[in-house]
């Protein structure tokens, strides 16, 4: 069974008795543990996150298809809320969509767990393809979406396509969080990133 849209955040018919959020913290819970006891992710199986997460296999069967698919929804659960856009202005919004990476990659650095959860999924095609699908081109897809509306009503510029307007924007705060990692994340560096960028994607005078 494919890994993008199996997590329990997905929509999808409920099926035997309703879902218990303690319980899922609770599985969630013990399969960070495991990783905090060094147990790598091709040693983590469901009857061992089972007996740490004091449930039976079937509670976590009816909640994930298998532990990849559980895997990713526990990284995603560690990383920082994707944010609610205070909707007041594209550079407000903007600007918490960066906050966010900014707030990550600080998360990123200063936990060593996470980052050697980072590196096994790499490490894992299967995970790593679902992570990216399930969490990663989400947020993507809002970045864009964003600029495209800009685009339409006139906020940003028409002759740029909105794909590289993300990258433009997006490009140096994950230089700095996933390639630099000697680089300062500082408050305010989101809101500098984003003028910057606007200063050359905001219309001319002439309209384009």
């Amino acid at each position: 069974m494919s890994l993008v849209g199996s997590g329990p955040g997905q929509d999808a018919p409920t099926r035997g008795r309703p879902r218990s959020e303690a319980v899922e913290r609770a599985i969630t819970e013990g399969v960070m543990k495991l990783l905090e006891d060094g147990v790598p992710l091709a040693e983590l199986s469901i009857e061992r996150i089972a007996r740490t997460a004091g449930v039976g296999k079937a509670t976590i069967y009816r909640r994930w298809p298998g532990k990849e698919e559980l895997f990713v929804d526990v990284v995603r659960e560690a990383e920082p809320a994707d944010p609610e856009l205070p909707g007041t202005s594209l550079r407000d919004d903007l600007v918490a969509m960066m906050e966010q990476l900014r707030q990550r990659g600080l998360i990123a650095r200063s936990s060593a767990l996470l980052h050697n959860v980072y590196a096994q999924m790499k490490s894992t095609p299967k995970v790593w393809a679902a992570y990216q699908a399930t969490v990663v081109e989400p947020r993507r897809r809002k970045q864009v979406d964003l600029l495209r509306r800009g685009q339409e009503n006139g906020e940003l510029r028409t002759d740029i396509d909105p794909e590289l307007m993300n990258d433009l924007l997006v490009g140096p705060m994950l230089l700095r969080t996933v390639m630099r990692v000697d680089a300062d994340l500082p408050e305010g560096l989101s809101e500098l990133l984003v003028d910057t960028v606007l200063v050359a994607l905001r219309p001319d005078r002439q309209g384009t």
